[in-house]
């Protein structure tokens, strides 16, 4: 076998990232692989001998995706929008019978215009955050013991978009304002928030679970919603931003790369560590997450199959 390049940076794609290695054996589970980064790094590993169960919005959609990689996939049907149907999506996944090697929690949406609100509850936080610990939290288990990863696509918007106190908790329904941008940067903090407290409850097992700025990613279906000024701004941001091979590194080297093995708890950008939201680090902002959203959940999401 071919030894793996170390220097990974900005440029690196997700192929060069896998360079020299087989993934024969091993098994993913990615969200949001019917397009963008998640398409890619589906592709990337299943070039490398892995099997990727991969989620999109519906069955037809995560199909049709998994049918244009040459190799070996399974696709399952969850629309993060809905938690009954995140739920179905994770007694299809554990009905599989596998042990998987990640969990990749990929899938996220950017700025809709307008506050959609389910379960009292915004949308990108329901979508990005909620769904996601939903996912995670229910699929944990099968994660394989001494080597199983979780990777969470965070984002540098936790930084640069978050209000100041990190999260408005008494305005997840945006009842007092809606700012889709703040509110994109406090779901992506929330990313990142529980991946440290995965890092913290599986690190018994020996799983590690990490967070990640995928860069910026100009040609990505991600901000669908955006505003006519935010698309110019993505449009003048191309002379700075990485492709979508670019943008899925990251995520693929968490995933798979054996120079990230033993690592958790920590945020990375451009395959290297990254500083984080301080707000992440603070152990009462992680506490008071993990206990509204479960609060959430354990309102609106069905319970486990018994």
């Amino acid at each position: 076998m071919a030894e793996p390049k170390k220097a990974f940076n900005r440029k690196t794609t997700a192929d060069e990232v896998l360079a020299g290695l087989d993934l024969t054996g091993k098994t993913f589970l990615l969200t949001g692989c019917a397009s963008g980064i998640g398409f890619e790094t589906m592709r990337a590993l299943t070039a490398r001998g892995a099997h990727v169960v991969g989620t999109a919005r519906s069955l037809p959609r995560a199909a049709e995706a998994c049918g244009k990689v040459a190799g070996k996939t399974t696709p399952i049907a969850c629309n993060q929008d809905d938690f009954a149907d995140v739920a179905r999506a994770c007694e299809a996944i554990a009905a599989l019978g596998l042990t998987f090697d990640a969990i990749i929690a990929n899938a996220g949406i950017m700025g809709p215009p307008a506050a959609d609100v389910r379960y009292g509850v915004e949308s990108q936080f329901r979508v990005n955050h909620l769904s996601h610990m939903l996912l995670v939290t229910r699929l944990a288990h099968l994660l394989r013991d001494g080597t199983g990863r979780v990777v969470i696509v965070s984002s540098l918007a936790a930084q640069q978009f978050a209000p100041k106190q990190g999260i408005v908790f008494d305005n997840l329904d945006a009842a007092k304002g809606y700012r889709p941008y703040k509110f994109y940067g406090q779901s992506k903090l929330a990313n990142l928030a529980f991946a440290k407290t995965m890092a913290e409850r599986l690190r018994e097992r020996g799983v590690t679970s990490n967070a990640l700025h995928p860069g910026m990613i100009a040609s990505t279906g991600l901000a669908r919603f955006a505003s006519p000024l935010m698309s110019i701004a993505a449009y003048l941001s191309r002379l700075v931003s990485v492709t979508i091979p670019q943008g899925a590194a990251t995520q693929t080297y968490l995933a798979a790369h054996p120079d990230a093995a033993g690592v958790t708890g920590a945020f990375y950008a451009d395959c290297q560590p990254a500083r984080p939201n301080p707000h992440a680090d603070d152990p009462a902002f992680r506490a008071k997450l993990w206990s509204i959203s479960e609060e959430i959940l354990a309102a609106h999401a069905p319970s486990p199959a018994a």
